[in-house]
C-alpha cells in the first residue's frame, strides 16, 4: 500500500496517508488562493481512516464558497496549511499535494470554481472543469473555459 507523508515547512506538522487518495482536484476559489499564495490549490482527500496526523497544530474555520465550514490545520510554528476537513464531506480529509514530497501523485480529476481561475491558467487535458464547484448541478464547462487563446485574453 502506497504511504505518503505531507509535512509543513519546518517539518512539525505533517500527516500521513496510506493508499490512493478518493480524489486529487485543482481549485481556483478565491479563499484558496489566498491560502496558499498561489493562482490555485491541488488537493488530495484521503477517507479518515487512511489518514494519521502527528505534531500540534492550530486550526481556522471558515466559510467555503458552497456556504458550508472547513477548519484548516496549519502549523503554529511556521503557518503551513497542511490539511482540513469540512462539512460537505465529513468523512474525509483534505491535504495539499504541495506538502507531499512525492511528486508521484495522480493528476487531478477536476477543477472547480473556475469562474475564478486566472486567465493564463490551464488545467490538465481532459479533466472536468467546473465554473462553481462540483457538487451544485453545473455541468462541466464548455472549451472556451478550458483553453485558452494563445496571448490569456477571451
Amino acid at each position: 500500500m502506497t504511504e505518503r507523508v505531507a509535512r509543513c515547512v519546518c517539518g512539525q506538522l505533517s500527516i500521513t496517508c496510506r493508499g490512493e487518495p478518493d480524489f486529487v482536484g485543482m481549485c481556483h476559489c478565491q479563499k484558496c488562493q489566498m491560502r496558499t499564495g498561489s493562482v490555485f490549490a491541488v488537493n488530495a482527500a484521503y477517507l479518515n481512516e487512511h489518514v494519521t496526523p502527528s505534531g500540534e497544530s492550530k486550526t481556522f474555520t471558515r466559510l467555503a464558497d458552497s456556504g458550508r465550514k472547513v477548519t484548516f490545520h496549519f502549523c503554529p510554528e511556521c503557518g503551513t496549511s497542511v490539511y482540513w476537513n469540512g462539512e460537505m464531506r465529513p468523512e474525509v480529509t483534505g491535504v495539499a499535494v504541495g506538502g507531499f514530497r512525492d511528486t508521484g501523485m495522480r493528476l487531478p480529476e477536476r477543477a472547480v470554481w473556475a469562474e475564478n481561475r486566472y486567465p493564463w491558467v490551464h488545467e490538465p487535458g481532459g479533466i472536468s472543469v467546473y465554473p462553481k464547484g462540483h457538487k451544485y448541478g453545473h455541468e462541466t464547462v464548455a472549451p472556451h473555459l478550458v483553453e485558452r487563446p494563445a496571448g490569456g485574453d477571451d
